[in-house]
């Protein structure tokens, strides 16, 4: 996909991927999304899946929210999507993954977690609803409108639930690391590692920190404060180059759409202007092997290998 810079590339995508995903890869204001002086908008995307063809509708109608057809049928939650057509997208500020705080990297690995593991999707939230739960009860104690003794259910309910988050995220981090390994040494990083280093929280760690906790008014321990450390024989928050950064993030959502099944759709916007032409050599070969990816460039000189079609975009319009 070519045009100048601001032509639309960029909202193009955006709208695959909420056709495809059901929430904006930008923002999560439905409100932003729809043109200045309209009351909605509405995405309609054709799709093909194996040898069967399907038709997604998405509506956005503020205040009444957004809905989703799949073949004329409404889905429960345009979030449903997500479970039809897998979808990955690179975008500039996704470069926060690395050079964010640890928050950003938790949510990146259960977002991934999700998808590899679908059983294992709901773990994260059933982790944080239980920290909800004792951060609420250590308030109630601290200020004495509770009992320091209701604060134990949810301590045994957070060190099982801990421990299994613990366990996914490893999983995860296991299943990405040989696929991120390669694909960034192939960019010219040798030494790429992914290392999520977590103990679970158990029972007795938790009591024995219950008098800090009660006087915090919060749960000092657990993988709520974990984090994932990117490397590259160094730590590339701190110490790795913007492009480093940029490489790095590109080699994890390669690694990751290897691992799915079928292959995601993959949305890749401003990617390439860091690349030199080896690397987007390396990139155009490693599309090859997935599946159906949407680049976007000011030029079709600019793209890292013959096109299957190539979309001019030009005052929001695709000709």
């Amino acid at each position: 996909m070519t045009g100048e810079n601001g032509a639309g590339k960029t909202n193009l995508l955006e709208a695959i991927h909420l056709g495809t995903q059901g929430f904006s890869p930008r923002t999560r204001s439905d409100g932003r999304m729809i043109r200045t002086g309209e009351a909605g908008a509405l995405v309609g995307l054709r799709l093909e899946r194996g040898a069967v063809r399907h038709e997604v509708k998405l509506k956005l109608a503020p205040p009444a929210g957004k809905s989703a057809e799949l073949d004329g049928t409404r889905l429960p939650s345009a979030e449903s999507l997500r479970r039809e057509f897998p979808t990955l997208v690179f975008t500039p500020d996704r470069l926060a993954v690395v050079k964010g705080g640890p928050a950003v990297r938790r949510a990146y690995v259960d977002r991934v977690l999700a998808r590899l593991f679908p059983a294992l999707a709901g773990v994260p939230q059933e982790y944080a609803a239980a920290l909800a739960q004792r951060n609420a009860a250590l308030r109630r104690a601290q200020l004495g409108v509770g009992a320091v003794e209701a604060v134990a259910p949810w301590t045994d309910r957070l060190a099982e639930l801990g421990a299994r988050l613990v366990d996914a995220r490893r999983r995860t981090t296991s299943a990405l690391e040989p696929g991120f390994r390669v694909r960034l040494e192939g960019f010219g990083l040798p030494g790429g590692t992914l290392v999520y280093d977590s103990e679970p929280p158990t029972r007795e760690a938790l009591e024995a920190r219950l008098e800090t906790d009660l006087a915090r008014g919060t749960t000092g321990v657990g993988p709520h404060l974990d984090d994932l450390v990117i490397a590259a024989g160094r730590e590339l928050r701190g110490f790795g180059s913007q492009g480093e950064q940029r490489l790095a993030v590109l080699s994890l959502l390669l690694a990751e759409a290897s691992l799915l099944s079928p292959p995601p759709i993959l949305l890749l916007d401003d990617v390439l202007s860091e690349l030199d032409a080896r690397r987007r050599g390396l990139l155009a070969e490693a599309v090859r092997e997935l599946g159906q990816t949407v680049i976007t460039a000011t030029h079709a000189s600019a793209l890292p290998g013959p096109a299957g079609q190539v979309v001019e975009v030009s005052n929001g319009t695709a000709v």
